[in-house]
């Protein structure tokens, strides 16, 4: 088992603290407003989400509208987190093995079939635990995942220390043949700009945002080094752009951006967040 790295810090450590609190995202003004309905499409339109990953009294109000927009549509069975490796341990592209993740609003079982075929189908991928020992851009997607699917899904994680275009599409293809077929949502865990002025991260991310509301990858990447963006998971953005694409992604919408300093008020050192829909 997988026990929590973060709860406690990114997110409040008991159950009914941390329900309380994901619940304040849903309502707070930068989040959707509400908590989700109980009523729920029997299709799912939404293949693949962009998340940001930073403390949810931070973030939470942001990550909560790609949540809430998940809720009114039919459950995955199988849900593929990517996100950036911050720590530096482990493979590559790092496939977490361990059989079931805990949080503290329960236990959510990995999806080991599925994560053997991206390993067998993807160049990078390798099985590797070390990697998701302390990262949290992966652990705090899931009791968002909890509490709007309860344990009725599976998870594959991935952390991605190398994150350059051609590693990411191949991870993404990868991810696309396992999926096709199966009943499938991949989330691509990233922050966007970091520790500069509201203007500043504002207008990089802005451009950061058009490439990926084209659902370009190669732009993506052009963007982000040519004016220097400090968006953390350009890698796994990638990847879930190309797993959808070749899934039939048409579209992505842009559900809320938002900064630290909106929650805050400090504007002088922001991080950006934005949480976008890939759909069909």
């Amino acid at each position: 088992m997988r026990k929590p790295a973060v709860a406690g810090s990114f997110y409040l450590g008991s159950f009914t603290g941390l329900q309380r609190q994901i619940e304040d995202c849903f309502k707070h003004p930068l989040g959707p407003g509400s908590l989700p309905g109980e009523g729920r499409s029997a299709l799912r339109r939404t293949l693949g989400l962009v998340s940001p990953h930073a403390g949810y009294v931070y973030s939470g109000p942001v990550a909560a509208n790609g949540f809430f927009q998940l809720a009114s549509e039919k459950k995955p069975r199988t849900v593929i987190i990517l996100g950036p490796n911050h720590r530096g341990l482990g493979a590559a592209v790092a496939v977490g093995r361990e059989g079931t993740w805990q949080t503290p609003l329960g236990s959510v079982e990995v999806d080991v079939g599925v994560g053997e075929e991206i390993v067998s189908m993807g160049r990078w991928a390798k099985w590797d635990d070390l990697a998701h020992s302390m990262e949290h851009s992966l652990e705090v997607q899931v009791p968002f995942l909890q509490y709007i699917y309860g344990s009725e899904f599976k998870i594959v994680a991935i952390a991605m220390l190398r994150q350059e275009s051609e590693i990411a599409q191949d991870l993404g293809r990868a991810i696309a043949a396992v999926l096709k077929g199966k009943d499938g949502l991949v989330i691509a865990s990233s922050d966007f700009s970091h520790y500069e002025s509201q203007a500043s991260a504002g207008r990089k991310d802005r451009l950061a945002l058009e490439a990926i509301l084209n659902l370009d990858p190669a732009r993506l990447e052009d963007t982000v080094n040519s004016h220097n963006i400090s968006m953390c998971g350009p890698g796994p953005v990638t990847a879930m752009i190309t797993a959808c694409k070749e899934m039939g992604a048409k579209k992505a919408d842009l559900l809320r951006y938002a900064t630290s300093g909106d929650v805050t008020g400090d504007y002088s050192q922001v991080v950006g967040y934005a949480s976008v829909a890939v759909t069909v």
